[in-house]
């Protein structure tokens, strides 16, 4: 009897296939509706339940890692949840601004009715497939989704220590002046701002650096060849858990890098463990602003006109839960 050798694929043929394979997955499995797994919830806060549910008392900054989301949508999703009634937290015993994760009788309800529907879905698939192939299907899905697994872990890492190598936490020289002209060329733009607000950027600014070293204060800076393009702090007191984010600008030229949402989630786990909220104003009409605040986890809680800054505007406050 003759052997014949089957030529291997060539392995653009084979990325080819499971893309095809991992699209169809998605649209069989409803990742493309608006709902999930016979639940009024979307995909993502699906996979919040179930996560809760198999290691209640979790805690949200673990359950962004496992969902491999940012902090602000784990913390979207956990708000929404609680208003619904599914999902309560608890103190933690070993820190009391901490919080643990649990399902309530009803979210354990609707876990249930998840399981259930993802089991009879599964189920009914495997009944076309014989034993063997069962077995390989299982492997070779393991293989995959641990390889991915790897393969996105690692770029994560690489796209933000190319970001960190350029941070500086702390008075850099030379900072005041470019924070404050950051600061005044965006708001002379977009708010007519003038003087009286570059100077006072400039002089707060340098009160607050002139403080550091604190363990209630911080301040971060992107700089490129000894220019701070870009900068956040936090300024708080000690002992009243509010935090207060201020001097968050990104010059124009690195907008859209990341860059400011990775100065952002710096501080943010800078006040994740130290305070229970954080708070910072703006100005209305600032869109782009507002929609970085709210998928971090802002939300809006005052809003009324002032003068303060030298030109009248509409001040808005925003605020978040620290996420422990």
């Amino acid at each position: 009897m003759d052997y014949i050798d089957v030529p291997e694929k060539s392995r653009d043929h084979t990325i080819l296939e499971l893309r095809e394979f991992s699209r169809r997955l998605v649209r069989e499995l409803g990742f493309m509706r608006s709902t999930l797994a016979d639940s009024d919830l979307a995909p993502s806060a699906v996979h919040a339940i179930i996560e809760i549910g198999l290691a209640p008392g979790i805690q949200a900054r673990d359950l962004a890692d496992i969902l491999r989301l940012d902090k602000s949508n784990t913390s979207r999703q956990l708000d929404k949840l609680e208003s619904m009634g599914l999902v309560s937290r608890e103190a933690a015993t070993h820190d009391a601004r901490s919080s643990r994760l649990h399902l309530s009788a009803a979210g354990r309800k609707l876990q249930k009715k998840i399981d259930r529907f993802a089991t009879d879905q599964v189920s009914s698939a495997l009944r076309r497939l014989l034993p063997a192939d069962q077995q390989t299907l299982v492997r070779s899905l393991s293989l995959y989704a641990d390889a991915l697994a790897q393969d996105n872990a690692g770029k994560e890492l690489k796209r933000a220590a190319s970001i960190d190598e350029q941070i500086r936490q702390g008075y850099q020289p030379g900072c005041i002046g470019d924070v404050a002209s950051l600061h005044a060329r965006f708001y002379s733009q977009a708010s007519g701002f003038g003087l009286f607000f570059e100077k006072k950027v400039a002089t707060e600014l340098a009160e607050f650096a002139q403080a550091l070293p604190t363990p209630d204060k911080a301040l971060w800076l992107y700089v490129e060849n000894g220019r701070s393009l870009a900068s956040i702090a936090i300024d708080a007191e000690g002992g009243e858990g509010i935090a207060h984010l201020r001097w968050f600008i990104v010059d124009e030229s690195l907008r859209g890098t990341g860059v400011g949402r990775r100065l952002l989630a710096n501080a943010l786990d800078f006040v994740d463990r130290r305070f229970d909220e954080t708070y910072l104003w703006t100005f209305k009409g600032l869109d782009a602003a507002r929609h970085l605040y709210e998928s971090s986890g802002f939300r809006l809680t005052h809003e009324a006109e002032g003068s303060q800054w030298g030109s009248t505007v509409i001040e808005q406050r925003f605020s978040r839960r620290s996420i422990r």
